[in-house]
């Protein structure tokens, strides 16, 4: 019998049995590798971002090393991070880099006017984050200022960061570190068409080019130029860049995609119906539309892909927290929270080809994090826990799919997939099969066939909850967390798998 749901007055309706799916997988066809620096981060001074998430100084309480809570250095060191953009967002384009390093003590503050008009002592600065990237073995990503600031402070900052000597190389250690640290990926401007300066794409695209004929390669360190791009929708932005910047000039384009249903009313994190919950995993999957619609003008003007696309932004954004700091964007993370970081996950690997790097706004206490803090306590959340159980995926073979199974139309006239799929080989010939069943009620009987490769053993581990309102809280940081599967069988050769309801999956295959 067909699996169907059907859109009602104020929910959905759904069949009440398990659908039968079939799921090939050819384990010989795959040519791109799934870049680890599709599974970035970004940390942004907003809110409990930085201070408290990440650094609390060495004078803390809380248990540090060199300044750095340890719990979220023992987080992030499991998690296996690849990449971390840094300072911002829009805070970037506010930020003079002057203003943190050197003695600690003799920094001056700052209000944070886009978030919060908080007031920081940048204790955090360039050696703090350079620093925390090494000891994590992270690819650093530094956000220039543009928008506020001048093209020599950017020129001075790529400088200070990456030249093995020179004037800036002597004050980089003087402010103690001789050796310069490495830098590849520079962002040069954020968000050009808003907060970072209300930009139209061919005045930006003029700025872009002055900006980088000064970002400067330094013996031994050669930098990947990324410009500012479009948010969401705007393919202007995009075809306007690629015509006035192109490849010759830029290295990537980045791409801004938020998960909010309305700015003005985005609901809250955790009290949602079904109804709400299927509309955001609809909202979640048309980046797939939107990725691919800004390929396809890349494509026609760099047919070699020499320019790479970054969604260093990425991500769901509700409602803040009610009692919380307005502006700091602190929200909860449920099992919807880790559906979205699931299927868009899965969306991002069939366009490793163009899609260079992705970054979840953001790591720590804002949006969709990995991990949220209050004081001495940590908690990691759902969308870790995707994050953690998917590294598998990172720099592995993609392998094509095809996947039949049932879909919803949802609010906006979207359609849903009941499930979502991915598929990678390792170096050492493991296959590992990301399955997400979005459909709250009822599993999914999978028929997984993988092409005449002989199956050895499979194993995985499973995300799931009662509820897909449940998330994890500082009392009971353990109610989402993953377990072991034992749902998939080998069968004449092929896998069968039950998939659970409202459940996320990942098998390795030998």
């Amino acid at each position: 019998m067909k699996h169907i749901i059907i859109p009602v007055a104020l929910g959905l309706a759904i069949s009440a049995q398990a659908a039968d799916i079939s799921l090939t997988v050819d384990p010989y066809a795959g040519t791109d590798t799934i870049s680890r620096m599709v599974y970035g981060q970004f940390a942004e001074h907003l809110g409990a971002c930085v201070y408290e998430g990440i650094w609390v100084g060495e004078d803390s309480p809380i248990p540090n090393t060199k300044g750095y809570r340890n719990d979220a250095l023992k987080a992030l060191r499991e998690l296996k991070v690849p990449v971390l953009r840094w300072p911002g967002g829009c805070f970037a384009d506010d930020y003079h880099w002057r203003d943190g390093i050197g003695d600690p003590a003799k920094r001056p503050t700052l209000i944070n006017n886009n978030w919060g008009g908080t007031q920081e002592d940048n204790s955090f600065g360039t050696h703090e984050f350079f620093n925390l990237c090494e000891m994590l073995g992270i690819e650093p990503y530094l956000s220039v200022n543009i928008g506020s600031g001048a093209v020599q402070e950017a020129a001075q900052w790529i400088e200070y960061v990456t030249a093995p000597n020179g004037p800036m190389a002597a004050e980089r250690a003087a402010n103690g570190r001789r050796e310069p640290w490495k830098l590849k990926y520079v962002g040069i401007g954020n968000e050009s068409w808003g907060c970072g300066g209300n930009m139209r794409p061919e005045y930006y695209s003029d700025v872009y080019r002055r900006y980088s004929t000064y970002m400067r390669n330094q013996p031994g360190n050669t930098l990947y130029r990324i410009a500012s791009g479009a948010s969401d929708y705007d393919y202007n932005w995009t075809t306007v860049l690629m015509d006035r910047v192109g490849a010759g000039r830029m290295d990537g384009l980045s791409l801004h995609y938020y998960t909010a249903e309305g700015w003005n009313n985005k609901g809250t994190a955790t009290g949602f119906d079904d109804d709400k919950y299927y509309s955001t995993l609809g909202k979640a999957l048309e980046i797939d539309t939107v990725i691919r619609r800004h390929i396809a003008i890349m494509d026609e003007k760099d047919p070699k892909a020499h320019v790479g696309l970054m969604v260093d932004e990425w991500g769901t954004w509700y409602d803040e927290e009610p009692g919380t700091t307005p502006g700091h964007l602190f929200q909860q993370n449920t099992m919807r929270d880790a559906f979205v970081a699931a299927l868009t996950l899965n969306v991002f690997h069939k366009y490793t080809d163009r899609v260079k790097m992705t970054n979840i706004a953001q790591i720590v206490n804002v949006l969709q994090s990995m991990i949220l803090t209050n004081g001495p306590k940590m908690l990691l959340t759902p969308t870790y826990y995707v994050f953690q159980m998917y590294n598998v995926h990172q720099d592995a073979t993609f392998l094509p799919m095809d996947l039949i199974c049932d879909k919803a139309k949802v609010r906006d006239n979207r359609e849903v997939p009941m499930v979502s799929a991915s598929a990678s080989k390792d170096k050492s010939g493991r296959i590992h099969i990301s399955l997400a069943n979005i459909d709250v009620d009822n599993a999914q009987n999978i028929t997984l066939d993988l092409q005449g490769q002989k199956i050895k053993n499979v194993n995985g581990r499973i995300l799931t909850s009662a509820s897909i309102n449940d998330h994890n809280t500082f009392e009971k940081p353990d109610v989402v967390k993953p377990a072991s599967f034992n749902g998939a069988k080998i069968e004449k050769g092929q896998l069968k798998v039950n998939l659970p309801a409202k459940s996320i999956v990942v098998l390795e295959v030998e």
